[in-house]
């Protein structure tokens, strides 16, 4: 590792110019540790979606919904995974921010030994690009979606409740959850992130 603060700059500014992803890391207390400049511009434009365009308001630095939600669940599950190698093929997901362009948020703990308060959270944000936007009718013809269950999906990325959805299409939440529970069979998925998952990347 070098020291030399040229050096230094010059690996920032290549890092720069590869708008990659964002990363921030937190203590299970919930306290953010880092955060790079790439994850803090992310945060901002989750946090106008959440707050409709309100974002102004907020003082900077200010956490998403979304990401404190998904941190939540992460230590969570530290609590039953408590070895690194339990998080090698493990992590938590969440698609936040703008349909038209959402933010995918992968989650995965730093187990410590000592216990889950000294586990370390780390959440990659990542904006999934044009070619990735939300394409229904490729993954209805891959999935084998009925009309209903395309509806359903999209309405899922927009991060509608099961009580939304069923507003929407004026059908009842149980419908509504028969419909989840078809596509996360045809899509192989186990929770709604995972159906937007598998969605995005059809």
């Amino acid at each position: 590792m070098t020291n030399n603060p040229a050096a230094l700059d010059q690996t920032d500014s290549l890092a720069d110019q590869r708008a990659g992803s964002g990363i921030v890391v937190l203590s299970a207390s919930m306290q953010l540790l880092h955060m790079n400049r790439q994850a803090s511009e992310l945060a901002k434009k989750i946090n106008a979606i959440e707050h409709g365009g309100q974002a102004a308001k907020f003082a900077h630095g200010v956490l998403p919904t979304a990401l404190t939600e998904l941190c939540s669940e992460i230590i969570k599950a530290l609590h039953i995974r408590t070895e690194a190698k339990d998080w090698e093929q493990f992590e938590l997901k969440r698609v936040a921010g703008d349909p038209n362009q959402p933010i995918l948020l992968r989650g995965f703990g730093l187990p410590d030994r000592s216990g889950v308060q000294n586990a370390r959270l780390v959440v990659t944000m990542e904006e999934l690009g044009r070619k990735q936007n939300l394409n229904t009718e490729h993954a209805r013809e891959r999935f084998q979606l009925t009309n209903r269950e395309q509806s359903v999906v999209e309405h899922l990325a927009k991060g509608w409740t099961n009580k939304e959805i069923a507003n929407a299409l004026q059908i009842t939440e149980q419908t509504v959850k028969e419909h989840i529970k078809h596509v996360m069979r045809k899509t192989n998925a186990t929770t709604r992130t995972g159906i937007l998952v598998q969605v995005f990347n059809s």
